[in-house]
């Protein structure tokens, strides 16, 4: 089937039900076998995504009929005319505004396939002049050229500043790598990353991360031997901070309250050498399930689902864990770069009710913990009221419990500072991974 079809489709059904970019790519390309380029779907679906204000602008200018009013449909077909144009060099404009004319035509009329050429010839003749922004407003330029919802932007302004968002909105639109964890239970790095090259993958090793891989063409990666033998996880460096950070050892008795898809249950597991007891809880069956498959194809024994809600408090667990990961629900604001969606599926109102339930969750977890046990709290997003805010609140309230020094954990040397303090903040742009906040947590002895 066309390729230019099928990312039609997929931002359609993006655009309907809202989900995950990676999902329902991967469910579209796997029943449909006959797709030849497939990482022009990628591309296609990606870029649409990552420059999605961008492109309105361009559009808005363009079009003699309003954004507002173009319907779902033919507005997914011009965005994807448009970045051909104006972010595709080895794509003709020719081909481009060929493609979406032929897609207007199925199950449209002759009106709307006459629009949408006559859009996309516009635009392909006046390309410098549409992609310039005239807006006054610095933070609304920052919005268009990067695509990011002027909220966001604000935020981080306040936070971090203006040059500091700038950088960050830019990397946010690039694309990252493919990190993996090695299973130290199994096998070393060196010996993985050799067996990886005899594929012909090329194979770095994270710089902070002491069981991270980096794989710069991972195609099939997930089909070869070792994946399938439980060899390696696929994880961002960041994420894998985290059991680096608590240091667990055998025998630990952990509690992770919000598990799936059970990446970090695991890496503690594989740092205790599969000894000592793990309960992984959720919410859903199906993430549950999950954890067990991934646990099983590791060959990890020692973790235990359990269909749990974190925000309740289990009285069973008061005082028996030695460490709680707390990897709270969270706005996801870190990981734009691996799902842009993010940015259009979020809203501002959304903070509020995750910090509600962040520090819920928390609170629960203070009550498992045994003396001089470890809460590790951690997010996948970026800004202070997620993160900083609500660990200081915490340890505001509760002056049984402390943040805990961890430089000896990690080798960030501008942000040594802050592991002292017990904390650390991860940005795409400054440490190359996704953005993540990590604290490691200390119940006071007695």
């Amino acid at each position: 089937m066309n390729g230019r079809k099928i990312a039609l489709d997929i931002l359609m059904d993006m655009g309907d039900n809202g989900s995950f970019s990676n999902h329902v790519i991967n469910r579209y390309l796997e029943g449909e076998k006959s797709v030849r380029d497939r990482n022009l779907v990628r591309e296609l679906v990606y870029g649409v995504l990552e420059n999605r204000i961008y492109i309105d602008y361009i559009i808005s200018r363009a079009s003699n009929i309003g954004i507002e009013k173009i319907q779902p449909r033919v507005l997914e077909i011009l965005r994807m005319g448009i970045y051909q144009i104006a972010f595709m060099d080895r794509i003709p404009d020719r081909a481009a505004i060929n493609e979406a004319v032929n897609l207007s035509k199925w199950g449209g009329h002759k009106g709307i396939s006459g629009y949408v050429n006559g859009v996309l010839r516009n635009v392909s003749r006046n390309i410098e002049r549409l992609m310039k922004i005239e807006v006054i407003d610095r933070e609304h330029a920052l919005s268009i050229k990067y695509s990011h919802p002027l909220w966001m932007i604000r935020r981080w302004i306040e936070d971090y500043g203006y040059e500091f968002t700038k950088q960050l909105c830019k990397y946010n639109n690039h694309r990252p790598r493919l990190n993996i964890r090695t299973n130290t239970i199994k096998i070393t790095r060196r010996e993985l990353r050799n067996r990886l090259a005899k594929y012909g993958y090329t194979v770095n090793e994270t710089k902070h991360a002491a069981d991270g891989l980096i794989v710069e063409n991972p195609s099939a990666i997930t089909e070869i031997e070792e994946f399938k033998l439980g060899y390696f996880f696929i994880q961002d460096e960041s994420s894998m901070l985290v059991a680096q950070i608590a240091n667990p050892k055998g025998n630990n008795i952990v509690l992770d309250l919000c598990s799936a898809p059970g990446g970090k249950a695991t890496h503690f597991a594989e740092l205790m050498n599969d000894r000592g007891k793990i309960i992984g809880r959720d919410i859903y069956d199906h993430k549950l399930r999950l954890i067990d498959e991934n646990a099983a194809r590791l060959g990890i024994t020692i973790i235990e689902t359990q269909k749990f809600d974190a925000m309740e408090l289990d009285k069973a667990w008061i005082g028996k864990a030695d460490y709680c990961i707390v990897d709270a629900p969270c706005s996801g604001l870190g990981i734009i770069r691996r799902r842009p969606e993010i940015k259009w599926n979020r809203n501002e109102d959304d903070i509020e009710d995750l910090v509600r339930i962040q520090s819920g969750i928390l609170d629960n977890a203070k009550m498992y913990i045994k003396p001089d046990g470890i809460i590790i709290y951690s997010t996948c997003t970026i800004g202070r009221q997620e993160n900083i805010d609500i660990v200081e609140e915490f340890i505001h309230k509760n002056p049984g419990f402390e943040l805990m020094n961890f430089h000896d954990r990690v080798n960030f040397k501008q942000d040594m500072q802050s592991a002292t303090n017990g904390y650390i903040e991860l940005f795409p742009h400054i440490h190359h991974m996704d953005g993540f906040f990590i604290a490691k947590i200390r119940r006071k002895d007695g």
